[in-house]
């Protein structure tokens, strides 16, 4: 198919999903006696019945359909645009119907155009001209969606650009299917949270709930009962979006939110019944809007008022309003005193302050979830709480908290075992952090570390946090030199958790453990926009580093890889950058005062969600991996003191 243009353009791509996994059935439709041309894009144009078989990748594209008996009466003609070639398929009025186009010359499609009423209404994109589309945008009348296939498996990675109505109605699909990775796709990114410029404590605060969202929303997802799997987004509604002026809580830039959107959708036919979802707080990143925390429901597909807002209170929420469906007097007086503390840790700056607001601010969530009107509530305070406690202690601004933390899943979690272990295991990351002071032994705080997560994997075997311990402890034996430990680990969290974050990564490292004597396949795009295959590097050994700006090992082992690099010229010896920071800029700035002559990849997502560290399994920088002139790996992880010895014998290995 790959040999052959006209077999490529006409290739039906029906996405069929099955709760959280997506395929795509590729299916060769017949072109008659139409031929390619080596010398040519097309030796013939195809019969028009044959162009319009052709369907978008994504499934739920408006376009405009011609039946089949009607297909003779349209017309099939050349591209007269500058710089392009291919066909376009219009109707018998002349309205565009379709439009296959080459782009960049390569005699290859790489653009797929479908029309409505003759306005272009989507695109498939093959960005990086490898003959699969990887970039999708909703245009015209159909809204102003532009998602990113990062692996080009058909599933959207990323949002380049999405509108908040949009974001609502991918929301409800999202739970209508049980789909974790297309409801992660819409939540802020770490890198996004800080390229807002917002307070630290506000940072933390959006930063702690988008990830507490993405590792709860497949439990959300499977209990729900109100999006039906036939459920249909109607409509959203919210109020105006407002600003947070810069200046606000330590801001320096200006912030556009809505507060408490709403998605309106309907179970069935257009008989059916209909019900709302509150979506919360919505932020706009760059062209994108973004969510930062899961949606509420209602056990009857009723949407449960949200007590207050991320960054604005809700002005119609009422003292006298009922626990059902606003704040009670004493809520409402502990939610404002709530954000009169925030403010206020935005500005101290002394360590005592600091931890005395930290302490209350504690208090205040536990009296909140004392004061919960129902399970839902509850859990959100219970887990607002932990996260004010865990941010506090690992930042080294309230070191008692640890002891308040350890008390949680017993005090304030009650029977919820999801509760207790996300509460157990916070507090347990919280005093490895506390336990780690200039005097102590690191042997025996490694030991101790270790021991606590054997004992809560046994606890909460089944839960998220699980999967976090079991890479923690397969880590472990990583650095111990104990691989086969290691790999049991990561293969017991990638069968058990599959299509999750943590699962992912986990298959990963079995990938990059097992990887010795084996070809791997690496690819991407670099810092300059260009883009990258680990192929084109074959005929040369390469060493692969694995880093970011805040590393500092990373940056002494660049003085050596660029020594080494200079040692081995004549063998060809290449070295491929993959950075793992929270932003394209910080590594940007770093490389403009410190130039380095060898290509640097990056993706968005930094060490725990970017695909070039999670495809392989990478928990941990620096790392550096060694591949041999064919293109098989040497050592999946060696050290920088090494990498000397092992490209001399892995050259003279070669040579004889």
């Amino acid at each position: 198919m790959k040999d052959h243009l006209l077999s490529s353009l006409f290739v039906t791509r029906q996405k069929l999903r099955a709760n959280v996994s997506r395929c795509i059935v590729l299916c060769c439709f017949s072109l008659l006696s139409t031929s390619l041309l080596s010398t040519s894009l097309f030796a013939a144009a195809p019969a028009a019945s044959a162009a319009l078989k052709l369907e978008p990748v994504q499934p739920d594209v408006d376009f405009e359909r011609v039946p089949g008996d009607q297909a003779k009466f349209c017309k099939v003609s050349d591209i007269d645009r500058k710089g392009w070639s291919g066909w376009q398929v219009s109707g018998p009025d002349g309205a565009m119907l379709r439009r296959f186009a080459d782009t960049n010359g390569d005699k290859k499609v790489d653009l797929w155009s479908y029309f409505k009423y003759g306005v272009e209404v989507y695109r498939d994109i093959d960005g990086d001209f490898d003959g699969k589309a990887d970039q999708y945008r909703w245009l015209g009348t159909s809204g102003t969606r532009w998602g990113i296939d990062e692996n080009e498996d058909g599933q959207i990675d990323r949002w380049k650009q999405i509108s908040a109505e949009e974001v609502s109605s991918e929301l409800v699909a999202a739970l209508r299917e049980s789909d974790p990775e297309r409801f992660a796709a819409l939540l802020i990114t770490p890198s996004e949270v800080k390229s807002l410029g917002m307070g630290r404590a506000k940072m933390q605060q959006i930063a702690a709930k988008a990830s507490r969202a993405a590792t709860d929303f497949a439990s959300l997802a499977k209990q729900q009962k109100a999006v039906a799997r036939d459920a249909r987004w109607m409509q959203f509604a919210a109020t105006k979006p407002g600003v947070v002026p810069a200046g606000t809580d330590g801001s320096t830039d200006d912030v556009t939110v809505y507060e408490n959107a709403v998605a309106m959708y309907v179970n069935g036919g257009e008989d059916g019944e209909n019900g709302q979802l509150m979506v919360g707080t919505l932020v706009k990143a760059g062209d994108a809007w973004r969510l930062v925390d899961l949606p509420s429901l209602g056990t009857d597909g009723e949407a449960i008022a949200m007590s207050r807002g991320n960054f604005f209170t809700s002005g119609s929420a009422r003292p006298e309003a009922s626990a059902a469906g606003g704040l009670g007097q004493e809520t409402q007086r502990l939610v404002t005193e709530l954000e009169d503390i925030d403010t206020a840790l935005a500005s101290a700056t002394k360590e005592r302050e600091i931890a005395s607001l930290h302490g209350r601010r504690s208090d205040i969530i536990e009296s909140l979830i004392e004061q919960s009107g129902s399970p839902a509530d509850r859990e959100t305070w219970v887990r607002q709480l932990v996260d004010t406690l865990s941010v506090a202690v690992q930042s080294g601004a309230y070191p008692d908290g640890v002891k308040r933390l350890r008390t949680v899943s017993r005090k304030q979690a009650g029977d919820d075992k999801s509760l207790q272990a996300y509460a157990d295991f916070e507090a347990i990351s919280a005093e490895y952090v506390v336990r780690q002071t200039p005097k102590a032994d690191f042997a025996e705080v490694q030991e101790w570390y270790l021991d606590a997560l054997t004992g809560f994997v046994d606890r909460y075997p089944r839960t998220p946090e699980a999967a976090r311990a079991w890479l923690q402890l397969a880590l472990s034996k990583e650095f111990e030199d104990k691989e086969k430990e290691a790999l049991g680990f990561y293969k017991k969290v990638a069968a058990s958790f599959p299509g999750t974050d943590a699962g992912q990564r986990a298959a990963g490292a079995v990938k990059r453990l097992e990887s010795v004597g084996q070809r791997i396949e690496l690819e991407g795009d670099t810092l300059d926009g260009r883009s990258f295959k680990l192929t084109a590097m074959r005929g040369r050994p390469v060493v692969i580093h694995y880093w970011a700006t805040w590393c500092e090992p990373c940056k002494q082992d660049m003085k050596l890889l660029r020594r080494l690099q200079a040692n081995y010229k004549r063998a060809g010896l290449q070295v491929v950058g993959v950075n793992v920071d929270a932003s394209a800029d910080m590594a940007v700035a770093y490389l403009k005062e410190t130039p380095l002559p060898w290509v640097q990849l990056f993706e968005p997502g930094g060490l725990e969600q970017s695909r070039l560290a999670t495809s392989l399994g990478v928990q941990t920088l620096p790392t550096m991996m060694l591949i041999d002139a064919n293109g098989k790996v040497v050592r999946h992880n060696i050290r920088a003191a090494e990498l000397d010895e092992e490209l001399s014998d892995m050259l003279k290995s070669a040579k004889r």
